[in-house]
């Protein structure tokens, strides 16, 4: 991203954590610093279904959000998403 990029990002970060959040559906959604990279976040999120998380990715916060991604000069990233049968306190 841009030098100051992710600064400049925050108000639209806090818009789209509060608005997944209020999804049916989300368990969690949060956004954290990548501490060995200024300038990348990691994002955790926690959905009840595969089908929650499908009708996220069709939200208008979302399609915002990524414009403001898009607009702070997004290099790259890495989508992965997990489905754990079982989960544990470790």
């Amino acid at each position: 991203m841009k030098d100051g990029a992710l600064k400049a990002l925050l108000p639209a970060m806090t818009a789209m954590i509060a608005a997944s959040r209020a999804e049916n559906g989300c368990i969690d959604y949060a956004y954290g610093p990548d501490l060995a990279d200024p300038d990348a976040f990691v994002v955790l999120e926690k959905w009840e279904s595969w089908a929650a998380l499908d009708a996220h990715f069709e939200t208008p916060h979302l399609k915002t959000w990524r414009a403001a991604l898009t607009g702070a000069g997004l290099v790259s990233r890495d989508l992965v998403a997990a489905d754990a049968e079982t989960m544990r306190t470790v």
